[in-house]
This record gives structure tokens, C-alpha cells and sequence, in this order.
């Protein structure tokens, strides 16, 4: 008798999963199907599972094509049961091409192409549905956005939309989405929700229209360059009932979000200094740094920089300047942004042409907090004190590229839950958009 083995959450159950299952029996004679734990999801960083381990196992028996149902609750376990079980094929679907290839010292390996067309039909007579995501824009992080997608539970990037249709033709084809197009209206009737990773100048309109369309918005950051467009997104989202997040990844972190509680938790005192820096060198030919419009240091990098100010000192600052140094087209290569605040102040330095130590340091009345680079990938920091012996160091796992984490709490946001709270509200991204605008107005003033 052939054994086959295959894993995996089931939550939400959908024609994906039963079709999986279906194509697992045919295998071979007996199919072993094992149901991950919540617990064991939450470490490997799959998020917002919906549906109970009880509920999940439930839907799996249902379909028939179970032998035996087990559960996976622990690193390791698929090597265990292969050798307890004595299976002869592992299999899962191909958007995990390539990551259990150890298991051929134990097994066949059989990768089972993914169902792109997923019918969620029964699904949307439910509490939750499957949230159809769209993505607008094809580069770097466009590229990294669908592959963290598949860790988040209630979710599925359906449509890609460029200008360039062989751009979203090609995008679509190497992350299988089931569509792809370069008209935005037949974009907005195959989603319910937009993730915006196009030019930084784009932003304002594709986040317009799509609230207009009443679909939900993740845009990237900064989701717009001034206040005016910030303060008119953020009441379009009111309106017509959607949510809006902007996109910085550090705000949805789990290390940097307990960073904040703590430093906000009073351990070190009143805060009255936020020091952060982010500085990474690109190619001069880079777009970063040809862009003469919207490129430069401060608007790629000076999100992030802001961060940590806006939630640990607020959104109202008494006074900002800026001092830049730039290259011969006039793009800041290195730019510093120094905040006054009532009872405090706080400085971004951010840098694409000149390399800098990459800290994050909040300054307190009992103590301090250090965060080394890259501190916006937050893993690990210190509390530090006067007596060293009082010092503390905590330690948060970081999963991946860390786009998951704003796409859960997205879909967590949508589907109404409120328990993870506003990791970034509006009125803090159009603060950062202010400074941005500010920033911008300042640099026209330097080439004239």
C-alpha cells in the first residue's frame, strides 16, 4: 500500500485545499493529512488563522479523501512521521517549490500545481471570507509582497495591474495569480482589496480610485507626498467604509511593536530624545538616486525614520528643519530632520550616498533604549540604566521580508477585528506625509 503525506492549515476551506487533498489521494492508496496547530503556524510565521484546529480537522474529514488525520505541532515533525508512517510520497503545493527538497533523502517529493482560480463562493456566506487582493505595480517590493502573502490566512492575490500589460502578464506568471491586466476597470471588479507598490507620485490616484470603488487599500510607503492628499485619502476611507494602511512594514512587527509598549510602558522614564537612522548605499544609476522628482534619501527612507518618532513623541512637533548634502542633480544623498517638541526632541537622519551607524535610540529620564541596525527589522534591543545590573535585552523573531505582518493585521482590520489594535493610524501618516511635503518644499527653496 502507497502512502502519501501532505500538511497544511486549512483554514478558511476552499475549492484550493479540496482539490489539493483530491490530487494528494490520487497518489497513491492512503493519504495521511496533517493539520497544523495554531501555535505551530504562529512560529513559522503563517498569520491570522481564522477557523479553530477542531473546525480545520472537521473540513478535512469532510471531504472523504483523509485516511488519517494527524497533527503537526512542532519543528521537525515531517521527518518523524515520514519514517513513523512509512510514506512513500510528500506532497504539497507548488508555491513551495523547492523548500522540501531535504525530505527526497526520505521520500518522493511531489510539488502539486496550486488552484489559481479559487471559488470562495460558500466562503462569503460566512463570518470571513477570503479577501481577493490585488497588486498595483510589478518591482522590488512589488515581488516580495506576493510570496509573503501566501503565509497570511484569509487572503489570496488574485490580479496584478500595470500600465505595461507584459509587465503584469510576466508578474502573473511567476507568482501564478489567476489574472492579470493593464485596465484598471476591469482591475476593480476581480478585487476587494488593493496593495499599492507603483511610483511613489502614483500613489495618490491608484489609492483614490480604489476607494472610490469602495476596495480596501494597502499602499506603500509614503503612501503620498504632502498633507492635503493624506488628509483627502483618510476621508475618502471614512466614507465609503474601507481601510487604509500605509505600508511600513517596522509599524507591524511584532519586536517593534513591543519595543514601543515598553518604551511607552514609562520603564525608562518621560522620553525626551528619539534618535533614528537608516542608511544604506545604492548605485548612483539607480532610480532612488535619477529620480529627480520624487527619488532621493529622505523620501525612500525617511518613513521609517519617522516612525519611532511619531509613536513615541506624537504628531504634534513645535519646529522641523532639515539639513541635506546632494548630489550634483540635486537629490539629497544624506539628509538629517531635526524635531522640536514641547517637552523634547527627536532627529532622522537617513542616508542612499553616505553610510551611517544604523540605530534607533530612545532617551528617557530613568534610562535608554537601544536598538541596533536594522532596527527596523526589530529583533532584539536593550533597556539600559544607570546600574548596568538593572539592564534588560528581549529578543522577537522576525519572519521573513515582514510584509505578512502588515497584510495580516490588514485583513484583520477588514474583517473587523479591533483586539491588535492601530499599529499606524491615519492621522500619523498624514503627519509623515506633512513632513514629507515640508521636506520637498524645502529642497526647491536649496535649488533655487
Amino acid at each position: 500500500m502507497k502512502k502519501v503525506i501532505t500538511y497544511g492549515s486549512f483554514d478558511l476551506f476552499h475549492d484550493g485545499h479540496y482539490n489539493l487533498l483530491k490530487r494528494a489521494k490520487e497518489l497513491g492508496d492512503y493519504l495521511i493529512v496533517g493539520v497544523t496547530t495554531e501555535q505551530y503556524d504562529e512560529s513559522r510565521g503563517k498569520l491570522n488563522v481564522v477557523d479553530s484546529l477542531m473546525d480545520r480537522i472537521e473540513h478535512v474529514r469532510r471531504t472523504g479523501f483523509a485516511d488519517e488525520i494527524i497533527i503537526e505541532d512542532h519543528k521537525g515533525q515531517k521527518v518523524e512521521d515520514i519514517l513513523k508512517y512509512h510514506v512513500e510520497i510528500f506532497t504539497v503545493g507548488s508555491d513551495w517549490i523547492g523548500t522540501f527538497d531535504f525530505l527526497k533523502e526520505y521520500c518522493e517529493v511531489v510539488y502539486l500545481d496550486r488552484t489559481k482560480d479559487i471559488s470562495s463562493t460558500s466562503l462569503r456566506a460566512r463570518n470571513f471570507s477570503i479577501i481577493r487582493v490585488g497588486v498595483i505595480g510589478t518591482g522590488r517590493i512589488a515581488r516580495r509582497f506576493a510570496p509573503e502573502a501566501k503565509y497570511v490566512s484569509g487572503v489570496n492575490v488574485e490580479c496584478v495591474y500595470h500600465p505595461t500589460k507584459e509587465n503584469a502578464h510576466v508578474y502573473a506568471e511567476k507568482f501564478e495569480l489567476k489574472s492579470y491586466t493593464d485596465d484598471l476597470a476591469t482591475f476593480w471588479t476581480e478585487v476587494d482589496a488593493v496593495y499599492i507598490a507603483s511610483p511613489h507620485q502614483t500613489h495618490y490616484g491608484y489609492a483614490k480610485a480604489a476607494l472610490e470603488k469602495k476596495k480596501h487599500v494597502l499602499c506603500e510607503k509614503p503612501m503620498v507626498l504632502n498633507e492635503k492628499e493624506a488628509k483627502e485619502l483618510s476621508r475618502l476611507a471614512v466614507e465609503s467604509g474601507c481601510i487604509l494602511f500605509e505600508a511600513i512594514k517596522t509599524a507591524f512587527c511584532p519586536g517593534f511593536a513591543q519595543l514601543i509598549n515598553i518604551a511607552r510602558s514609562g520603564v525608562i522614564g518621560a522620553i525626551r530624545d528619539v534618535e533614528a537612522t537608516f542608511t544604506k548605499l545604492e548605485s548612483p544609476l539607480s532610480r532612488e538616486l535619477t529620480d529627480t522628482v520624487t527619488g532621493g534619501s529622505f523620501t525612500e527612507l525617511g518613513s521609517y525614520a519617522l516612525l519611532p518618532i511619531v509613536k513615541l513623541l506624537g504628531t504634534n512637533y513645535q519646529g522641523l528643519r532639515f539639513e541635506s548634502i546632494r548630489a550634483d542633480n540635486g537629490i539629497d544623498i544624506y539628509t538629517k530632520a531635526y524635531f522640536n517638541y514641547l517637552n523634547g526632541f527627536a532627529t532622522a537622519k537617513v542616508g542612499l550616498g553616505v553610510k551611517s551607524e544604523g540605530q534607533l535610540v530612545i532617551s528617557g529620564t530613568k534610562g535608554y533604549i537601544l536598538v541596533a541596525a536594522p532596527w527596523w527589522k526589530t529583533e532584539s534591543f536593550e533597556v539600559r540604566f544607570e546600574d548596568e545590573a538593572l539592564n534588560e535585552r528581549y529578543f522577537v523573531k522576525f519572519m521573513g521580508e515582514g510584509l505578512r505582518y502588515e497584510l495580516s493585521d490588514f485583513a484583520a482590520a477588514i474583517n473587523g477585528h479591533t483586539h491588535k489594535g492601530l499599529k499606524l493610524t491615519l492621522e500619523e501618516s498624514v503627519m509623515m506625509a506633512t513632513v514629507m511635503e515640508t521636506f520637498m518644499l524645502s529642497s526647491k527653496k536649496a535649488d533655487i
